[in-house]
């Protein structure tokens, strides 16, 4: 077996592998003698088949099966002698295929894209600052404000009825002057603006007073799921027994309980808690962000062309889609890549390429209980289905190393925090939020 290099520029590798008839012949005798102990056929004992006949019964199948391994093992070979990582799967095309006899050499060509060297970077002269934000007085009342708003009752008003009121109604539902099933009921409490009616419903009752009797003429959607009423025009009945305003509750001790706290001061301090743990992933976000931009701006290295056209494709890809919510497959005109989109590409390349090197050199791993954790985040998004949620996973190697993945970079970023010079500046939870949000306008 022969590996002749045809192609060494850049990251670009060609080679040609040479199998012979001679070393072909050999691989199937090896395999059909391996074989012939367990091989029963009609007037012989088992094992005692002659080789000749099991070459014509068999020779076909077993030939493509040595020429396939005899190609697998020469690339096995070549990519542990020569050190090369393929970026992608290699390419790999048979000489002469269509035209090939038994009894010819097998000549097969190889093409791939060397994943690059990656310099050494000494972590210890990164600098990054670390923003730290405390949870002040001022921004847990606004938290507790916000609860108050969310645990709202309601009391009598005078007047006539506003969006966000509540209205006290008995109603009678009528299709065709007959009233249908569900569609009545005493002392319901609607909110206006809520849209838990039928659209249009909400809208007529606004102004209405207390005592007032309203005629609320609707149509049922189209695709309502009564196939009854779908479509149909109805006429609801109302009496308005009382119209509400809404009013926050106190924050108190009561407040404190409805959420589980065991008075105020112990629900303070949970939401103080609860805000610095959101200071803190917030603070991690921009400090991450920062070290990528140190890294980007530090190292440098080839990339490997199909890589960064793969990220590219990948990256239009994704951004129109978000441009265009309403197409959910792939029944569209071919998307174009941007130099701005191959930009950012590059960076995404260059960066997981640099990760991936830093955490195998530091021997970073993702745990079974790690990956665990992950799959149920994931799993919770699907109730009542997660057990076959998990079966999914289980059977996809590609969905695991989506979930892996960022599991293992940011284990990687924790690292180099580690060895980073890190300084900590405390800031304000709206200087906290601008960062942040500078964040955002750059991706």
């Amino acid at each position: 077996m022969q590996v002749t290099e045809t192609t060494n520029e850049g990251l670009k590798r060609g080679y040609t592998i040479t199998v012979t008839a001679s070393e072909l012949n050999d691989k199937v005798n090896e395999k059909l003698a391996e074989a012939q102990p367990e091989v029963e056929m009609k007037g012989f004992r088992k094992g005692k088949v002659p080789m000749a006949l099991l070459k014509k019964q068999f020779g076909q199948r077993i030939l493509g099966e040595a020429m396939q391994e005899s190609i697998d093992g020469a690339m096995s070979k070549h990519f542990e002698d020569s050190g090369d990582r393929p970026a992608m799967q290699p390419e790999v095309n048979m000489v002469d295929g269509e035209t090939w006899k038994e009894g010819d050499d097998v000549v097969v060509k190889m093409s791939y894209e060397a994943l690059p060297e990656i310099p050494d970077v000494d972590l210890k002269s990164i600098e990054l600052e670390k923003l730290v934000a405390k949870a002040d007085d001022a921004a847990v009342d606004e938290a507790l404000g916000n609860l108050a708003e969310s645990a709202q009752d309601f009391e009598d008003k005078d007047g006539a009825a506003d969006e966000g009121d509540q209205v006290v109604i008995d109603f009678v539902g009528k299709v065709d002057g007959e009233a249908f099933d569900g569609g009545s009921a005493e002392d319901y409490p609607l909110v206006l603006g809520s849209n838990s009616f039928i659209p249009g419903f909400e809208e007529q009752l606004k102004g209405v007073t207390a005592g007032e009797e309203k005629a609320v003429e609707v149509t049922f959607p189209e695709e309502y799921g009564a196939e009854n009423l779908a479509g149909k025009a109805a006429v609801f009945d109302c009496t308005i027994k009382a119209v509400k305003a809404p009013k926050a509750a106190e924050v108190n001790d009561e407040l404190a309980k409805k959420f589980g706290a065991e008075d105020l001061a112990a629900l303070k301090a949970q939401i103080a808690e609860r805000l610095e743990a959101e200071y803190v992933g917030a603070a991690r976000a921009v400090m991450k962000r920062n070290l990528l931009d140190k890294l980007d701006e530090v190292v440098s290295f080839d990339l490997p062309p199909s890589l960064v056209t793969a990220e590219a494709d990948q990256i239009a890809h994704q951004l129109w889609h978000e441009e265009n919510p309403d197409v959910h497959d792939h029944n569209h005109d071919k998307i174009e890549t941007t130099d701005e989109h191959k930009t950012l590409a590059e960076r995404r390349v260059k960066l997981g390429l640099l990760l991936a090197e830093l955490g195998q050199k530091a021997e970073v791993q993702v745990t079974d209980a790690e990956m665990t954790q992950a799959i149920m985040n994931q799993a919770r998004q699907y109730p009542g289905q997660e057990r076959q949620f998990f079966e999914f996973i289980q059977q996809n190697q590609q969905m695991q190393q989506q979930l892996r993945a960022p599991i293992f970079e940011d284990k990687v970023v924790d690292y180099v925090f580690e060895l980073s010079t890190v300084t900590e500046k405390e800031i304000t939870k709206d200087e906290l939020q601008a960062a942040v949000e500078a964040l955002e306008e750059d991706e």
